[in-house]
């Protein structure tokens, strides 16, 4: 605990700069296609087994998904688009997981806010977003977009909190931690199978009118299996290749050649949209001010 404190004194004398208007992040963060990237992303948090373990033991993802996965996206929204209110975000959230710890699969105690797992939960977004370009976007980024693009995923870890020693300050330094990560800590726990799995066990959605809510609960049966199918099928597609072994997630040919062919129709016409079907309502407004 000591040593969190400690980061905590030093985060908190720093002022974070959001990711800049106009970068990538404001192009990709909030459309979308970004909702197909989330759960690859989440998987691969909790395939650590302290965030696992803290996930577990803490979280309410079972028993309220949706909302659960409505905050989750608020916050990454947050962080890119927010300005002040996503630096006051990130605050929030270091508040919430102080009181989050206990003792992982194997015995080991953990805590939230240890930098090591902290900064682990925030490496996972960069690999998925530098992923996913090469199936929902027209082509692969370019060296120098890869660049921009971590350079900008930098900003967003230190809006959480984040200190710099403890993320890999280019991508010459990400690769190997990745790599190392993903032979050394990263695992299938419990709940990153349970988030990979063909899961039934979905609610229907909260949300709408009273009228839109009834309606979903009389047909949900029948549409629950196409959608779990569909997640487990973004979940695992969405994740590289090396973490997707790591967590032992099978993926066929058949597979990757479906997912190339959902991709290509994405990635011609999504970008076509108007803006205020493309992006999400808290980017477009953002996107809209900024113009």
């Amino acid at each position: 605990m000591r040593g969190v404190k400690a980061r905590e004194t030093r985060t908190s004398q720093q002022a974070p700069e959001p990711p800049p208007p106009g970068g990538v992040l404001w192009d990709i963060g909030g459309e979308i296609r970004m909702l197909l990237m989330l759960p690859a992303a989440l998987t691969m948090q909790v395939a650590h087994p302290a965030v696992g373990a803290g996930v577990d033991e803490h979280s309410v993802f079972r028993t309220d998904p949706w909302g659960r996965g409505e905050r989750s996206l608020r916050s990454v929204l947050l962080w890119v688009y927010g300005g002040d209110e996503g630096i006051a975000e990130g605050r929030r959230l270091r508040e919430l997981h102080k009181s989050i710890q206990g003792t992982d699969a194997h015995g080991r105690r953990y805590h939230a806010l240890t930098p090591a797992y902290y900064a682990w939960v925030h490496a996972t977004g960069f690999p998925v977003y530098q992923h996913a370009q090469r199936y929902l976007g027209r082509r692969p980024y370019t060296g120098a977009e890869e660049r921009r693009l971590y350079a900008e995923w930098l900003q967003v870890g230190r809006v959480l909190g984040i200190d710099d020693r403890d993320m890999p300050q280019s991508l010459e330094e990400f690769w190997p931690y990745w790599k190392r990560m993903l032979a050394e800590e990263i695992e299938p726990t419990a709940v990153a199978v349970e988030l990979a799995a063909f899961n039934r066990d979905i609610p229907p959605p909260p949300f709408g009118p009273r009228g839109v809510r009834v309606a979903f609960r009389v047909v949900w049966p029948l549409l629950v299996p196409g959608i779990a199918r569909f997640r487990r099928f973004m979940t695992i597609g969405m994740m590289p290749p090396d973490a997707r072994s790591a967590l032992r997630l099978p993926w066929t040919p058949r597979q990757e050649r479906r997912l190339v062919r959902l991709g290509r129709v994405l990635a011609h016409t999504v970008p076509l949209l108007p803006e205020r079907l493309r992006y999400l309502p808290l980017a477009r407004k953002a996107r809209a001010a900024h113009r």
